[in-house]
């Protein structure tokens, strides 16, 4: 008897051994695969959030430099002293400044400023043909923006924002969060007799330079200054290249992935990264909170409809 009794307790033993191997192996199932639907869920919220980001900065791309030629004073448009579209490298704004005025020099991992200029359409406040990145109406008369850059929200975390000029005063909304950088490339057509087709593809930096050795000509400072604005090399630009670096919000990536990120790729982080800031990243050298994180590039080309005649 004593002996069937050990035989029954040594079999209880085994049995809950088993069990508790079963139960431990279905725990880490479990767990492992709750990992691995949040990583999906993660990865594929940067996706959409990228797709929503590039797809308000082609819309608004797609309106610069229009012009309602229904107007009879259409003409002056094309006149205007700001260039239908500008940039700033490694530069942030004050969302209620002018424009581009009071730009900030703390920017996210040295994001970039895309500024674009448009015509509104319609009477009034506009019929809704022609918006800002913001999606308010830009009337016919009016002139619209729609800027594009990276600050801080109240918790402290970097989103892509946009400005624009409200009927009273400049406001800047987010548009997605988790930015690690927002980068533009200008496609400008450096052919002697323009052709809309773009030769190089420039940092904001290097227009500008270009634009700074521009002499302008007439009788007067005023007037020699609208003549160089009528020849910036910014009224030449026939293309954008944008991308976005972006990251999971809370996502362990459990792959590590490459420890460089690349917003135009190797070759342009080989040859130009050391004057383009931000156009490449290196984990190691981010937040520890964010080291461990997912990491996306997104990019994309955009070619502009609307481009200015230029001298």
């Amino acid at each position: 008897m004593r002996r069937q009794r050990g035989i029954t307790i040594i079999e209880t033993m085994i049995a809950l051994a088993l069990g508790m191997l079963v139960v431990l192996g279905a725990a880490t199932l479990l767990l492992s695969s709750h990992a691995a639907y949040t990583a999906q869920t993660q990865a594929a919220n940067v996706d959409d959030a990228a797709r929503f980001a590039l797809a308000a900065i082609e819309r608004a791309a797609r309106q610069a430099a229009w012009v309602d030629w229904d107007r009879a004073d259409a003409a002056s448009d094309l006149d205007a002293a700001e260039p239908p579209v500008h940039g700033l490298d490694a530069a942030s704004l004050a969302p209620a400044a002018h424009a581009l005025n009071d730009p900030r020099p703390a920017a996210i991992n040295g994001s970039d400023i895309l500024a674009l200029r448009f015509s509104g359409a319609g009477p009034g406040e506009g019929d809704g043909s022609i918006t800002t990145c913001a999606g308010f109406s830009v009337g016919a008369g009016q002139q619209g923006w729609s800027i594009f850059y990276v600050g801080l929200s109240a918790g402290g975390r970097p989103e892509l924002r946009c400005k624009y000029r409200g009927a009273n005063n400049w406001s800047a909304d987010a548009i997605i969060g988790g930015v690690d950088s927002f980068q533009v490339l200008y496609g400008v057509d450096t052919d002697a007799v323009a052709d809309g087709v773009a030769n190089s593809f420039l940092s904001a930096t290097a227009v500008n330079e270009m634009d700074a050795a521009i002499a302008g000509e007439g009788e007067s400072d005023a007037v020699r200054e609208r003549d160089r604005l009528r020849k910036s090399w910014w009224r030449r630009v026939a293309s954008l290249k944008v991308s976005l670096i972006l990251h999971a919000e809370g996502a362990i990536d459990h792959t590590q992935g490459p420890r460089l990120l690349h917003a135009f790729g190797n070759w342009y982080s080989q040859v130009r990264a050391d004057a383009d800031t931000g156009t490449r990243l290196d984990r190691n050298a981010m937040d520890p909170a964010l080291r461990q994180r997912a990491h996306r590039v997104f990019a994309a080309t955009i070619l502009l409809r609307n481009r200015l005649p230029s001298p």
